[in-house]
């Protein structure tokens, strides 16, 4: 019978996660600077 984790354990399931990490923090950094930014700037200017 096939061991389960060691199947899971494969640097290639790595790099995976690692790309959707990567891709999750550059979303939440844009979101920020395209949508955070220009709402503070008109609340504290307008």
């Amino acid at each position: 019978m096939v061991d389960a984790p060691d199947e899971f354990d494969h640097p290639a399931w790595r790099t995976a996660v690692g790309t959707g990490v990567g891709y999750g923090i550059i979303l939440v950094a844009m979101t920020a600077l395209l949508f955070g930014l220009p709402y503070l700037l008109f609340t504290v200017l307008g």
